[in-house]
Order: structure tokens, then sequence, then C-alpha cells
């Protein structure tokens, strides 16, 4: 097992198991892929009538695509022993239905609007060799992009000029160590520019450490199942997969501290290529299409919005829908990619086609700068690029775009530098999750965001932004540590009762009181989060409620937080405890849905919108209760000392005694004198 798994990064495919024979799911061919031309980002004018239709063909053009990669992967010995065998086998059949799915495009096009010319132009193929990158060039963020021929330079002096001819990593497509780059070796790069409107505004939303992923991509493939054929970090709105409406989304729940922010924010997972089998792994998006190993939750995750250099930024409008990135640049060139990869410390050197090695102590992180120009009237386009864009290295936005907040994510990972020498056998490689045929190139990762910030929230951010301050849940650094690393509270102790002394009774022997037992300091009990349903949603390959983690093993505790410091008069504190408080998600329009009944559900729990319990939609939680202190028994008594103590408490007494006594003998001689 371990020889499939452990594809060496740094083999030619030559000494021990070839390249061919090192996958877990199936035979992988030695540095090879399919390179086809990308349709989607050729329709710039699709009506809107047609858009569902059309989307739903791209999609199927992406599926031709992997279903033929994964055909030339299997198939690396019929290819040796026949020069021809790709083409018949794989090219012309996946050229063939290509031009099929373009000419039901252009039919569904031609039906509402002017048909596309060209579209049977883009339908032929070729097979290529993966191990090299497409000419290079400046991608999406212009300025800040370090010369192809040094990156590539420090990425071959770290693989010793190997890799060449195989694909590596544990599904046997890649990461190869070419990909890799010592960022000690990167001269600075970054480029700060200032801002007018200099303020900035935080929100924190988490790492995921829910869990929740699938491999949907509702932004460029609604409707459609496995849409991304790669799994993606959810963080912020919970009810993101590929059948969720505007109003799904509205309505969902959110993993923001600022409960305003229903903003979804996802990216590919990063994996560790260790062996791990998570549950996706014989699953579509995950390991039938070469994303194998080990999903690694980010350490820290903050996302913050800044402003333009030129001038002030307006709100965006509600659903706008930003791609940042492409994920098929592997293939189709880095004209949109939009990577940047570093290590703390390090930051002012960025990497856009390898992956940091990072010195020890230091920890990986990738960075999305999102476009920050609208064009004042779309919330997305055809090939969802053109109704944004980015400002220019002044910061001017193009002709007839309006600057807005530009988002930038910051995603720290705690992953060690890779073992290089032995392709990842010591210190496993990692990589992000791709479409298969793009290899797990540093180059082809990309963040996606739809807007669903409250309109007053998102006029507090705009206000904070062009006044210079600094505002959000996450200002204070936007420090999300990793699960099980946020301090601990300790409970508040119950005072204990002031002892008081007894009266002392001369008669009576003083005992010495049992002590009560101090009341046992309990763990303060945590609310356990909403479970999450829905296509592909939660973990991979999630049936529901079965309290799995989508891993195949048993579920993993979500991150521990303290309890919220209790407000006076709650009485979820009230002695005895006697009724929890109950929180709820705030409904669309601002109410208060515990006000509303609880939301989405009745009070027989039925479901009363139609959204179903995937949309988690005013799902109310029962925040757990202060645990009550168990009642003492006050002492009867205190007492100290031992035997000695007690005697010098007691002669009195006896003393008292004696004299008594004697005055009655005193007083019966007396009266006998008498008689």
């Amino acid at each position: 097992m371990a020889a499939n798994v452990y594809a060496s990064a740094t083999d030619g495919g030559s000494g021990g198991d070839s390249a061919e024979t090192r996958s877990g799911t199936g035979v992988r061919t030695a540095g090879a892929t399919i390179d086809c031309p990308d349709v989607g980002s050729k329709l710039t004018s699709v009506p809107e009538q047609a858009r569902g239709e059309v989307d739903k063909e791209l999609a199927l053009l992406d599926e031709q695509i992997a279903k033929a990669y994964q055909r030339l992967s299997e198939s690396a010995q019929q290819v040796q022993q026949d020069p021809g065998f790709a083409d018949n086998a794989v090219v012309n059949p996946l050229k063939e239905k290509r031009a099929a799915t373009l000419e039901r495009i252009a039919i569904a096009i031609d039906r509402v609007g002017d048909r596309p010319e060209g579209l049977e132009a883009l339908a032929a193929c070729t097979v290529e060799d993966g191990n090299e990158a497409p000419a290079q060039g400046e991608g999406q963020d212009g300025g800040d992009e370090q010369p192809a021929e040094e990156q590539g330079q420090a990425g071959q002096e770290q693989g010793n000029g190997q890799g060449q001819g195989a694909n590596g990593g544990q599904a046997g497509n890649g990461p190869v160590a070419a990909d890799f780059a010592d960022i000690k070796s990167v001269q600075p790069n970054a480029n700060d520019k200032g801002a007018a409107s200099g303020g900035s505004f935080a929100t924190s939303c988490g790492v995921n450490e829910n869990g929740l992923f699938n491999s949907d991509n509702i932004i460029a493939a609604p409707g459609v199942t496995n849409g991304a054929h790669h799994f993606h970090d959810y963080v912020g709105n919970q009810s993101n997969n590929a059948f969720a409406s505007d109003q799904d989304l509205a309505k969902a729940e959110t993993s923001c501290d600022d409960q305003g922010d229903k903003s979804s924010y996802y990216w590919p997972v990063v994996r560790l290529q260790n062996g791990a089998q998570e549950q996706d792994a014989q699953k579509p998006g995950g390991g039938i299409e070469g994303n194998a190993g080990e999903i690694v939750t980010p350490k820290q995750v903050t996302l913050t919005f800044v402003g333009n250099p030129r001038e002030k930024v307006t709100a965006m409008p509600r659903l706008l829908r930003i791609i940042t990135g492409d994920a098929k640049s592997f293939v189709n060139g880095p004209a949109n990619a939009n990577a940047s990869w570093s290590c703390t410390g390090f930051e002012d050197r960025q990497l856009k086609d390898k992956y940091p090695l990072c010195p020890q102590g230091s920890d990986v992180v990738r960075t999305f700068k999102f476009q920050s120009c609208w064009d004042g009237r779309n919330i997305d386009s055809a090939n969802h690029r053109t109704h944004v864009a980015f400002a220019d290295a002044a910061g001017n936005c193009p002709s007839g775009f309006r600057p807005i907040p530009q988002l930038v994510q910051r995603i720290v990972y705690d992953i060690d530098a890779p073992s290089l020498q032995d392709g990842g056998r010591t210190t496993p490689l990692f990589a992000v999750d791709s479409f298969p045929e793009q290899l797990h190139k540093p180059v082809t990762d990309h963040g996606d965001f739809i807007n669903i910030f409250d309109e007053d929230l998102m006029g507090e951010m705009v206000d904070c932004i062009n006044d210079g301050r600094k505002c959000g849940a996450g200002a204070d650094g936007g420090q999300n540590p990793a699960p099980g690393e946020e301090p601990q509270e300790e409970p508040t102790k119950t005072p204990e009762a002031p002892q008081e002394e007894p009266t002392k009774t001369p008669e009576a022997p003083q005992e010495e009181p049992t002590k009560a037992p101090e009341a046992p300091q309990e763990e303060p009990t945590r609310t356990p989060d909403a479970p999450q349903n829905g296509n592909g949603g939660g973990k991979p390959g999630d049936q529901g409620d079965d309290g799995d983690d989508g891993k195949g093993g048993a579920a993993k505790p979500p991150a521990e937080e303290p309890d919220p410091e209790p407000e006076p008069g709650d009485a979820s504190t009230a002695p005895g405890g006697a009724q929890p408080e109950v929180k709820a998600t705030a409904s669309a329009d601002g109410g208060n849905a515990a006000e509303q009944g609880g939301g989405s559900k009745n009070g027989d729990d039925e479901d009363t919108d139609g959204l179903g319990d995937s949309q988690a939609v005013g799902q109310a939680t029962s925040a757990a209760p202060t645990p009550s202190v168990p009642s003492r028994t006050e002492p009867q008594a205190v007492g100290q000392g031992g035997l000695a103590d007690t005697g010098a408490q007691l002669w009195p007494a006896a003393a008292g005694a004696v004299l008594v006594i004697a005055g009655f003998v005193v007083l019966r001689r007396v009266r006998r004198s008498h008689m």
C-alpha cells in the first residue's frame, strides 16, 4: 500500500515503482494531461434567458474533460506501445462529445439572441506534457507577479532537476518537486499600495472547524452536482451548495461572529499527500478525480475589506458574485491567475506558480486579493468575470466601473515543508484540490465570494473604510485559532457560605464536625453546532445526521470555544439553571427569529417555509445552562484541635458541677441544724 500511496515527486519514472503504478485510485500515466480551450471564458455575452442551460452545458464540458483525463491516465501502457492510442481512444472521442455540447450551447443562445460564432473551433483538445507550465505572463493582479523564470529556477533547485516525466502525488496527478520553492530563495516582490479610503473592515467567520465541504460551485455551475470537480472549504454562509437559491442563502445560518454577515467565502481545500483516505476517497470530486489525502483545517483565516488608492468606495450590491484566480490556469495560461503563496515572516515575498517551502516555525500562507471595481449594473456575468475588474497600479478603475471594498483573504496553515528528496515519504507533500487535468498546480488556486451582508452592515463597512478607521468583528487582527487552541476560561467558582461560630453549651462536649465537601468545578457545557445538511454538504460523503464527520471515522469535535460571559439577569445562570436561554438566527428581514416562532419550524417541529432542514433557517439553538452547584450541608459546629483542646474546654463545667453539689450539701446541713 505504501508504494501506491507515496508517489515520488522526484522520480523520473525509473527505479522502484514506476509512476504508472503509484496511485491509490487507479493507474496513472506519467507526465501527461488534457489541454482543451476554455469555452466559458470565451462566452462574454449570454442572454439571461439562456444562462441556466448554458451553465449546465459548460459543466458537462468540464465533466467530459475529467473523464478523458481519467481514461488517458489509466492507459499509460497502451500509449507507450501505440503512439496513436491517445488520439484514437481519448482525444478524438472527446472532440466529438465537445462538438455536440458546443452545438447545444449555440442553439440555446440562438433561441433568445444572436448565435455565437466560432464555437465549433473550440472542440479540439490535445495531450500535453503535464510537467511543462504554460507560457507565463502577468496574472490578474499585475505588478506583484514574480518573474516566471525566477520562480521556475527556485523550484528546480529544490527538485534537483528531477520530477520530470512523472505526475507524482498520492493519486498520481501531482504535485511534483518542481511545484515547490524555498521561500528564502525568493526576492521581496510584494507592493503595498496606499489607499485614499484607507480604512479597513474585518469580519471573523472561523476556519471551517465544523467541516463544511462539497464539490459544487454555485457561481460557475449552479444546479450541477460536483460542478467544481474538487472540494471547497466554506466559511460564512452555511447553506451554500449547487441548488441553493438566493432566498436560501439569505435565510441561512452563518459562521460569522457578526450575524449580519451571511456572505459565502469558499476556496479549494488543501490536502496532505500522506496516504489518508478521507470519506470522499471513492467519490466524484474526491479520490476518483485525483483529489486525495488528508484535508487540512486552516490555522487562521482573516477576511478583510480595504479601500481604493484613488477615491472613496461605494457599497457592494447584495448577492454580488466574484471569482478571483483561474482554476484552469495551468492549461489556460496565467491571464486570469491570481494565486499568491508565502510563509509567515516572509510575506513580502509572494509566489504565483510555486508552493512555498517554509522554514521551521513558519506557516504556509495563501492570499486572495479580489477584484475591487464593479460595473455598477450586474451582480454576475456570463463568464463570471466581466462585471468586476481590478484597479490598475495607480488605483484607477476601468471606464464605467466604480470602486468597491476589496476583499483580501488570508489563510494560514500549520504545514511542515515536505521532504522533496524522498518524494514526501518522510514529510508529506501538500497541494490544493483541482480539476483532475490541472495536476494540483499552485497557479490554479482561486477563491469565491458571494456578498450577503445586511444593508446596514454594508453601510457601516463603507463608512468605516472611507473614514480611515478599522472596524468589524475581526478588527482585532482576526486571530482565528485552530480547533482546540482557544484559551479555556475557568468557570466562575461559587463563593463558599460564611462559617458561623456556634453558641457553646458548657454541659455538652463539642464534637468535631464533618466538613462539607467542596462542590466540584465543572467545565462549561458547550452548545452543540446545529447539523448542516444538503448536497454534498457538511463533510465529504455526509449522509445526514449519522454523526459521521465525513472522514470515515469518529466525528471530529468542533472547535472548542469558551462560553460567553453571562449577561446580568440571564435566566441560564439563575440558581438551579431553571430555563436555558434560547438563541435564534435573525430572519432575512432583520426580525428576531425567536419572536417569529422559530423561523422555519412551527411548534410541532414541522417545516413551514418549504426550504427544509438543509437551509437551517431560523433554527433555534439552546444555550446550555450553567451547571448548578450542589447544595452544601452547613456544619452544625466548627471545631478544631484534638483531645487536649476538648479537655480544656470541659474543665470549667466540671468545676461548676462540684460547686453546685457542695452547695446542696451545706444547705442540707444548715436545715437539719435548725430542726
